[in-house]
C-alpha cells in the first residue's frame, strides 16, 4: 500500500530534542513537511490519488438523485450525499467531478456550506473540514450529459471506466466500492431501471419519483440507471423473475425473440451457480436493450444493457448471429460474478473480468448449441482476432501498467477479449480443470464484494499446481507478442528413424519461451499422425514411426490449442493449398485455414493462390463455422490485397458463385451468409441491378426473408456504389422505418453515402465538434463509407485529421475503443499514399502517447501489408 512520508511520527523525537526551542522553528518544520507530503491533483484520476484514497475512505454510501426535465434543452440537477470513513487527517479528500466549475452548486459537510477548490476535475476539501471517523458531504451539481447518453426520449448512463464523475460527484475509482440509493424525478409517463429494486414511486399528471432500494456494493463504473420510454417485459425462470426493457416498435420481433432471450439469461445464471458455488449475489436481474448502444453490452449487475441488434435477431440471422447473442448474453452474465461481484483493484487488470466474461461464456454457451463443433467455435472465435493485434508492431500485452485512469479506454483490444482466453484456456490445462474451478471458487469468495488482482489469483492457483505458474504468468501475460514455431522432418542416418522437429523462437530476439503443450499433426496418403508436444525448450524432437509413408503436410498446430506463428515448409504449404478443402476433420481444415492466413499475410502465399484455395472451400465446405470464416477472409483479400481493376475481372465469376450457393443452401442462415458476402462484393452491374431489384422488392431470393436492417444496409450499400438516384433510395429508406431510433441512425449516416463530395466533407469535418460524435455506433457507421474502398481514394483527405483528433478522441471518451475510431477509419485503405500519411503521422509524433501509438500501428498493420504486396505485385 502507498504510504506519504510518515513526517508525523518524527515529532515527539524533534519535540524532546527542542525543549527550549523557538515556536517558529516548529511551525517551519510541520509546514515543510505538509508540503513534501501533499498529494498532486493531477487531470483524471492518477495511481497515486487512487491508491491513497483506498487506504484512507471505507464504508462508503452514496444517495443520489437527479432531475430529469421534460426539455432536452434544460439541464440535470443533482445532489449527491457521500458518507464514508476517514482514517487520517494528512491529506485534503479529494472527490472527482470532471465538469465544468459553473456545473458546481454547493458543498457542504454535514448541514454547513465549507470553503473548497475546484482543479483540474477535482474538488478538494481541507482536511481541517472534515474529521476521523463517519463523515458525510453533500454536493449540490448539474450533471455533466457526455455519460448520459441524453436524447429528447430516453436516456442511459455509461460510466465505465471513470465517467462516473463527468455526471456527478464521487470517489472514481474501481477500488472504492459503495453502496448506492438512487432516486430519479422524471417525465410521469417514462420508465426507469437501475441497479436495485424499486423501493417507492409517486407522481402526478406531470412527474414521477422513483426512490430505488440500496444497491450491494458495487464500484462507480458499475453504478447505472435508464429511463424513458421504454416498454417493459417480464418473466420468471427457475424462480427468479427477470425484466427486460426495450423501444422496439416490431411486435413480431419481440414475439420471435423474447423466449431465447429469456431462456439464455436463465440457463447462464444457472451454470455459472452450479460452476462458482455462489448464488446470483444481487437483488434483481434486469437488462436493456438500446438501438445506438456503443457496445454489445456492459454488465451493470441488475441493469445490463445490450445493443438492442445484437439479441433481437431479424428473421435472416445467420448461425454467427444467434451464437453471437449467446454468446454476449453469457458474456455479460459472466461479469455479474467476475467484475462485478469480484472487482479488479485497478485497472491495469480490467482484462481479468473479460478473459472470465469470455472463457465462461465459450463454456456456458456450448451446450445451447449441441450441433455445434466448440473447439472450431473457440477457434474462431479468437484466434483470429488475437493474431490480427500480435502480429503488429504495435503488440500490447495482456496486462498493462496504467499510470491514470483517463488513459483506460487504450487498455481494451482483442489481447483483452481475445488472446487473453486463449491463454487462460492454457492455464486451465496446466491446472486441471479440476483444480482449476476450485481455485477460482476459493477466489470468488475470499475476494466477494471487494477487490482483487492478478497476482492473487495466479498465488490461489499456484498452490493447486506443480508448474511454475509465475513463469508461466510472466511471459503469457506480462509479455506483448508470440512465437514463431516451425516444424520440420529430418532424416535419420545409419537407420535412425525420421525425425519431426518442432522449433520455437522469439521473432523479437529476446530468447523468450512460451512454454505450451500442442498437438502436432502428420499427414501421409493413408494416415493421420498426432503427436503430443510439450514446449518447454527451444526444441522438441518426435521419432517418427518406422512405417510413416510419405508426407503430405505437417501441422504444428494440429487441434487449435497451441498459440503462435505456426510456419510451413514449403511442401506443406503447396499441399494445403490445393487440399484444404479435404482435411477430414472440421477443426483440421480450420486450423489449415488459419495456418495459411497467417503464412499470405507474411508473403508466403500470392493474393490469387489463397482468393483460388478459398474459393474451393466455400464451392464444397458443408460445416457453416467454416464457410462464414472463408467468406470474411474472401472479403478482406477481394478489397484489400487487388487493385480495383483486378476486383473487375474476378467479380463476375466471384459474384456468380456466391449467388448460386445463397440459391442452393436449404439453411436460411447459411443462404445469409453467402447474401451478406455477395452484398458487400458486388461490383458488376448486374450484381448492383440484383441489390437494387431486392431493395425494389421487385425480386425475392427464395427461403431467406429480408428485415427493415438487411434493407437498410442495401440502401447503404447501393449509395456508396453511386447508383442512380441514390440519395432518393436513402431518403426512401427513412421514410420506410418505422422505428423512430433506427430511422435517426440512417439519417445521420446518410450524409456519410451521398455521391456529392462536399456533402461528406461537410460531415467528416463535423465530427470534430464532440457533439457530433456522441452517439458511437452511429459515428462509426459512417466513417466505414467514408473510408469505402469505393470512395478510399477521395477519402485520403480525411486521414491526416482523423489521427490527429484521436487524442481528443480518447479524452473525451466519445468513442470508448480509439482503435474502432482508427478501424473504421482505416480498413478500407490500401493504396501506398495511404499508408504513407500514417507513417509520416508517427515520424513527425515521436513522442506520441505510447498506448495510441500501437493503436495506430495495430489498425494501419493490414494497410501497410495491402500497400507492400500491391506494390511489389506492380513491379
Amino acid at each position: 500500500m502507498y504510504r506519504l512520508p510518515p513526517c508525523k511520527k518524527h515529532l515527539p523525537n524533534f519535540c524532546k530534542a527542542n525543549q527550549n526551542g523557538v515556536l517558529l522553528l516548529l511551525a517551519m518544520f510541520l509546514f515543510s513537511c505538509q508540503q513534501q507530503a501533499r498529494l498532486s491533483v493531477t487531470e483524471g484520476v492518477s495511481l497515486e490519488l487512487a491508491t491513497y484514497r483506498a487506504g484512507t475512505i471505507s464504508d462508503l454510501h452514496y444517495m443520489v438523485n437527479f432531475a430529469i426535465p421534460d426539455s432536452l434543452s434544460a439541464g440535470i440537477s443533482g445532489r449527491v450525499e457521500a458518507e464514508f470513513q476517514l482514517s487520517e487527517l494528512s491529506q485534503p479528500v479529494v472527490i472527482d467531478f470532471f465538469a465544468a466549475p459553473e456545473n458546481l452548486h454547493s458543498v457542504k459537510v454535514d448541514a454547513g456550506d465549507i470553503p473548497y477548490t475546484f482543479r483540474n476535475g477535482h474538488i478538494i476539501i481541507e482536511s481541517q473540514h472534515v474529521q476521523l471517523g463517519k463523515n458525510r458531504i453533500i454536493i449540490e451539481f448539474t450533471a455533466g450529459e457526455g455519460p448520459l447518453n441524453r436524447t429528447k426520449d430516453y436516456l442511459y448512463t455509461l460510466f465505465v471506466p471513470d465517467r462516473a464523475a463527468e455526471a456527478f460527484p464521487c470517489f472514481d475509482q474501481p477500488n472504492l466500492k459503495a453502496c448506492y440509493q438512487l432516486s430519479l424525478d422524471i417525465p410521469a409517463h417514462w420508465h426507469a431501471v437501475t441497479n436495485g429494486p424499486v423501493q417507492k414511486e409517486t407522481s402526478d399528471s406531470a412527474h414521477k419519483n422513483i426512490v430505488f432500494e440500496q444497491t450491494a456494493a458495487l464500484p462507480t463504473y458499475l453504478f447505472s440507471f435508464a429511463a424513458g420510454e421504454f416498454d417493459k417485459i417480464v418473466a420468471v425462470r427457475d424462480g427468479r423473475t427477470l425484466e427486460m426493457y426495450h423501444r422496439e416498435t416490431d411486435r413480431s420481433k419481440i414475439e420471435k425473440n423474447q423466449k431465447a432471450i429469456f431462456d439464455l439469461h436463465a440457463q447462464a445464471i444457472s451454470w455459472l451457480e452450479t460452476y462458482t458455488g455462489i448464488p446470483y449475489p444481487f437483488s434483481k436481474f434486469g437488462f436493456v436493450l438500446i438501438s445506438s448502444f456503443q457496445y454489445g453490452g456492459m454488465e451493470h449487475p441488475g441493469a445490463i444493457l445490450y445493443r438492442a441488434s445484437r439479441l433481437l435477431l431479424d428473421a435472416s440471422a445467420t448461425q454467427s448471429d444467434v451464437l453471437g447473442r449467446a454468446s454476449l448474453i453469457a458474456h455479460e452474465t459472466a461479469h455479474i460474478w467476475f467484475g462485478d461481484l469480484v472487482t479488479m483493484n485497478w485497472f491495469d487488470d480490467v482484462w481479468m473480468k473479460e478473459v472470465f466474461a469470455n472463457f465462461m461464456a465459450a463454456k456456458i454457451a456450448n451446450p445451447a448449441f449441441p450441433e455445434l463443433n466448440h473447439e472450431l467455435r473457440f477457434l474462431f472465435a479468437h484466434y483470429p482476432a488475437a493474431y490480427e493485434v500480435d502480429r503488429t508492431a504495435g503488440a500490447n500485452p495482456i496486462r498493462q501498467q496504467l499510470e491514470n485512469l483517463k488513459e483506460a479506454g487504450s487498455l481494451y483490444g482483442a489481447i483483452i477479449y481475445q488472446k487473453a482466453p486463449i491463454v487462460m484456456r492454457q492455464l486451465e490445462r496446466l491446472v486441471g480443470e479440476t483444480a482449476f474451478q476450485q481455485g477460482i471458487q476459493t477466489y470468488l469468495s475470499q475476494f466477494a464484494f471487494g477487490n482483487a488482482n492478478w497476482p492473487q489469483l495466479i498465488e490461489i492457483l499456484d498452490e493447486l499446481s506443480d508448474e511454475n505458474l509465475q513463469k508461466w504468468s510472466r511471459v503469457w501475460v506480462g509479455e506483448a507478442g508470440m512465437p514463431t514455431i516451425e516444424t520440420a522432418t529430418e532424416n535419420g542416418n545409419d537407420g535412425q528413424p525420421v525425425k519431426l522437429m518442432v522449433r520455437q523462437s522469439d521473432p523479437t530476439g529476446k530468447g523468450r519461451m512460451w512454454a505450451q503443450n500442442l498437438t502436432a499433426v502428420v499427414s501421409t496418403d493413408d494416415k493421420l499422425y498426432r503427436f503430443p508436444v510439450a514446449l518447454r525448450e527451444s526444441q522438441n524432437s518426435i521419432e517418427l514411426p518406422t512405417d510413416t509413408g510419405e508426407i503430405n503436410f505437417v501441422l504444428g498446430n494440429g487441434d487449435g490449442a497451441g498459440y503462435g506463428y505456426f510456419a510451413l515448409d514449403a511442401d506443406s504449404r503447396e499441399y494445403l493449398l490445393q487440399h484444404a478443402h479435404t482435411l477430414g476433420e472440421p477443426v483440421l481444415r480450420g486450423v489449415a485455414l488459419l495456418t495459411l492466413w497467417e503464412e499470405f499475410l507474411n508473403e508466403k502465399i500470392m493474393p490469387a493462390q489463397l482468393l483460388a484455395t478459398l474459393q474451393s472451400v466455400i464451392l464444397v465446405e458443408s460445416n457453416t463455422q467454416i464457410v462464414q470464416r472463408a467468406l470474411e477472409m474472401l472479403h478482406t483479400i477481394y478489397w484489400q490485397f487487388f487493385t480495383d481493376d483486378i476486383r473487375r475481372e474476378i467479380a463476375p465469376a466471384l459474384e456468380d458463385v456466391l449467388w448460386q450457393k445463397m440459391a442452393d443452401s436449404p439453411q436460411a442462415n447459411v443462404k445469409a451468409s453467402f447474401f451478406r458476402a455477395f452484398r458487400d462484393m458486388a461490383l458488376t452491374p448486374d450484381g448492383v441491378q440484383k441489390l437494387l431489384q431486392i431493395w425494389q422488392k421487385t425480386i425475392t431470393v427464395s427461403g431467406l426473408p429480408f428485415s427493415e436492417n438487411d434493407f437498410t444496409t442495401i440502401a447503404m450499400e447501393l449509395a456508396v456504389r453511386d447508383v442512380a438516384g441514390s440519395a432518393d433510395i436513402v431518403q426512401q429508406q427513412i421514410e420506410r422505418i418505422d422505428n423512430q431510433d433506427r430511422a435517426d441512425r440512417l439519417r445521420f449516416v446518410a450524409p456519410a453515402l451521398y455521391a456529392d463530395a462536399a456533402v461528406r466533407d461537410a460531415f467528416f469535418l463535423s465530427l470534430q465538434d464532440v457533439r457530433n460524435r456522441h452517439r458511437e455506433a452511429w459515428v462509426l457507421t459512417a466513417l466505414h463509407y467514408l473510408h469505402h474502398p469505393l470512395r478510399a481514394e477521395m477519402a485520403r483527405d480525411y486521414l491526416r485529421l482523423s489521427l490527429d483528433l484521436l487524442e481528443e478522441i480518447q479524452r473525451t471518451g466519445d468513442i470508448f475503443f480509439p482503435k474502432r475510431w482508427l478501424d473504421a477509419t482505416l480498413s478500407g485503405h490500401q493504396s501506398a499514399e495511404a499508408a504513407e500519411v500514417v507513417a509520416q503521422f508517427l515520424q513527425e509524433n515521436p513522442n506520441y502517447p505510447r498506448r495510441l501509438r500501437g493503436k495506430i500501428l495495430q489498425s494501419a498493420d493490414m494497410l501497410f501489408r495491402s500497400a507492400k504486396v500491391l506494390h511489389n505485385w506492380q513491379q
